[in-house]
């Protein structure tokens, strides 16, 4: 791609050899032992290789598993450095199996686990108000508002206040004394409007009142611990943040209508959304809807457990019961009204479908989440696959979505449907 080119569509530069800008993790890769052809990880890896050269990822990171074995394990690109707008002299860090990228997102699915194991403990009941657990979140006809409202994104606060300043989203109380004071869009649960960032500060708050300890300590005590993570924290400790991945806006600069949608769901335009994303104020907070940290491993090893029914490694993390009621449909596919998409929610996943869906064709019974529009944090049964794609670039249109659809699009044709009595989470 010529300068004028990037420059028109804010992309990095992608070098003609990908092999010197390539890491595998060659140990962690086992694809003969669930049976996966080598013509299978080439034609996937070169499905990953098309996508980074359209050059809106300055970094990617993937993670599939197949049949409990990781059967791919690559990173390609750079975590800092080589962004639309670095300069030549622009210190470039390699993207590595190792770094921690910021799951965007993609973290509502984590989130969305703890407070149905908090249920699995008898703390919570999802179908009770949020002012049973938080009486001050009553405000403003407010009331009647469940937990499971709040986390299948009915719980009528989609966004938070408008011309609220940035700097709330990491001043915890504020963040909440403005979601108590909101009037909600509904209360009746009908409609569903994705709640980009609010929807984690409630179940944060809720959380934290019920255990009477803070949710980084639940998550730590009850996933990260237990799974072995090296990351997987919301936001990323001080010493730690120089090697936490850069957040690049790229691709073409969103015009009307999309970047109204854009402004709706993420509450400011995209390079706003960069500014933020990259300072450390974000980077250390803690914001359960947004800024997990960690590995696409530690992202397709979580999706793994969950496949697994909430085991890992032999060790039960949470039942299958707790993961079952995690990825059921709540309700049926409609448009999204923050998104303005057909979406199909659980209580906190989103789900595939039939013919095709957002995890690709013959996907009803996939789940997982989005971070940002590219990051594809997913798994599914029907295949006996978990799948975790992260990157560092969040362009919302633009030539990238084919090559992104037809990452999609190879995964699953090249693990195709297997039969019921094979499948891990056998549908009832």
């Amino acid at each position: 791609m010529n300068r004028i080119a990037r420059r028109a569509l804010h992309t990095c530069i992608v070098p003609k050899d990908l092999s010197a800008v390539t890491c595998r993790d060659a140990a962690g890769e086992r694809p003969d032992a669930a049976g996966v052809s080598p013509e299978a990880i080439d034609a996937i890896w070169e499905s990953v290789e098309a996508l980074y050269r359209t050059g809106v990822h300055p970094g990617l990171q993937l993670s599939l598993r197949h049949r409990g074995e990781q059967v791919l394990h690559r990173a390609i690109g750079h975590a800092t450095g080589n962004g639309p707008r670095d300069g030549a002299s622009v210190l470039k860090t390699p993207m590595t199996t190792e770094t921690p990228v910021c799951y965007f997102s993609a973290s509502k699915a984590v989130t969305a686990l703890l407070i149905h194991m908090l249920a699995e403990q008898g703390l919570v009941n999802l179908t009770d108000p949020v002012s049973y657990y938080c009486p001050e979140f009553a405000q403003g006809g407010k009331r009647t508002i469940t937990v499971h409202q709040v986390l299948s994104h009915r719980g009528g606060i989609p966004a938070i206040p408008r011309e609220t300043p940035i700097e709330v989203l990491w001043q915890k109380d504020e963040i909440w004394r403005l979601l108590c004071e909101a009037r909600p869009v509904e209360v009746d649960g009908a409609k569903v409007a994705y709640h980009a960032i609010t929807g984690g500060f409630v179940l944060q708050r809720v959380l934290e009142k019920v255990t009477g300890n803070s949710i980084e300590h639940y998550l730590d005590t009850h996933l990260r611990q237990p799974m072995g993570m090296k990351w997987f924290t919301y936001g990323i400790a001080p010493d730690h943040l120089h090697e936490l991945a850069s957040n690049y806006a790229t691709g073409p600069t969103p015009r009307f209508p999309v970047s109204w949608i854009v402004n709706r769901a993420l509450g400011s335009d995209i390079r706003t959304v960069e500014k933020v994303t990259n300072d450390p104020r974000f980077q250390e907070a803690v914001i359960p809807a947004g800024n997990l940290c960690g590995t696409a491993e530690e992202m397709g090893r979580f999706f793994q457990m969950m496949l697994n029914g909430g085991v890992w490694n032999g060790k039960r993390i949470c039942s299958e019961m707790t993961v079952r009621r995690a990825i059921q449909q709540f309700g049926s596919l409609q448009i999204d009204r923050t998104m303005m998409i057909p979406m199909r929610f659980s209580a906190g996943m989103m789900l595939g479908g039939n013919p095709v869906g957002l995890w690709g064709p013959q996907s009803r019974y996939a789940f997982g989440h989005i971070g940002l529009i590219n990051k594809l944090c997913w798994a599914d049964p029907a295949r006996d696959i978990s799948v975790s794609l992260l990157n560092t670039g969040f362009p919302i249109v633009g030539h990238h979505m084919p090559a992104l659809a037809k990452f999609v699009y190879t995964v699953c044709k090249r693990f195709p449907l297997i039969p019921e009595n094979q499948r891990p989470l056998v549908a009832a």
